[in-house]
């Protein structure tokens, strides 16, 4: 039997989800703050969000995999994130870096043994940005060769500005956040035509993640309002959709969300439990190479579920 789940740093409740997380489920992403090493700028180092902090929400929620994303906060220095995935271990945790262009190719090749698998781009405000437009094409090419992706956490307007941009790149792109359109009407902002039709390429995923980002309707009102786009985005590319917590929500200080309601929320989003399958472990084992799960890991996870 699973102990009662216990209050998780930056998050509200301490319910379990209704909803059943299935062996190996994926949190595809994640940040991990770690005071021993340097902020960057005057980036702030939030309380109590290191990966030993996290544990608790895994255990609260029942996923098993997890996807540490480089913060904001460590700018380019990814030893947080090495150090988180190296704390989970490789064969359930994986990693998305932020680099620039000097860096290189044996600084890539030891990223990519600490667990890294893409690069991110978070340029939806400048404020503490460590990369630039600039440096989205060129690295995108080099970061192919690894079988990376190209993590892109941009806003709506700024997709619509880049959209030549976004149709030249290479290999495996994935939209952070619903492709963060804006609500009340998203499928009317021009960003929805261009990640539609960047889904048909066969190489655009999307992160089901960040719900209470653009909703209007926010918590008290169950972030229905992104339930339509959600729903838009899973239907064209169900093979190509994977769940983040978002965990420790950095956007939402002195509001945390309740964990256990964005986990159910993807039940609404994708109502039926084979499409779920396929968004909490199918597809993040796919992006993210996750090796195969050993006979007695399945096991031990059906002999602990609730």
């Amino acid at each position: 039997m699973r102990s009662a789940p216990q209050a998780v740093p930056h998050s509200a409740g301490t319910r379990r989800p209704a909803t059943a997380a299935p062996d190996a489920a994926c949190d595809a992403h994640i940040h991990a703050y770690d005071p021993r090493f340097p902020a960057f700028g005057a980036a702030p180092l939030p309380d109590r969000a290191t990966i030993d902090d996290y544990r608790l929400l895994q255990e609260r929620i029942g996923t098993q995999r997890v996807v540490v994303v480089q913060p904001r906060a460590h700018g380019t220095d990814n030893r947080a994130t090495l150090a988180a995935i190296r704390a989970i271990g490789t064969d359930r945790a994986r990693g998305v870096a932020v680099v620039r262009p000097e860096a290189s190719d044996a600084e890539l090749r030891s990223l990519h043994a600490g667990g890294i698998r893409g690069i991110r781009f978070s340029l939806h405000t400048a404020i503490h940005a460590a990369t630039d437009f600039s440096m989205v094409e060129p690295l995108a090419h080099r970061v192919r060769a690894l079988g990376w992706h190209v993590q892109l956490h941009w806003s709506a307007d700024q997709i619509v500005a880049h959209a030549a941009l976004l149709a030249r790149l290479p290999g495996t792109v994935v939209m952070d956040h619903l492709a963060r359109l804006p609500q009340p009407d998203p499928r009317a902002h021009g960003a929805f035509g261009i990640v539609r039709g960047l889904l048909g390429n066969g190489r655009t995923w999307i992160k089901l993640s960040g719900a209470y980002l653009d909703s209007k309707d926010g918590a008290a009102g169950g972030y229905a309002d992104t339930v339509d786009l959600a729903q838009a985005w899973i239907a064209a590319a169900p093979d190509r959709m994977v769940w983040g917590s978002d965990w420790p929500h950095p956007t939402e200080v002195g509001s945390a969300p309740d964990d256990a309601a964005l986990f159910d929320l993807l039940a609404r989003w994708a109502p039926d439990p084979a499409v779920r399958h396929r968004i909490l472990v199918e597809n993040p084992a796919r992006l993210y190479d996750f090796p195969p799960r050993r006979p007695e890991e399945t096991s031990a996870c059906r002999s602990t579920a609730p």
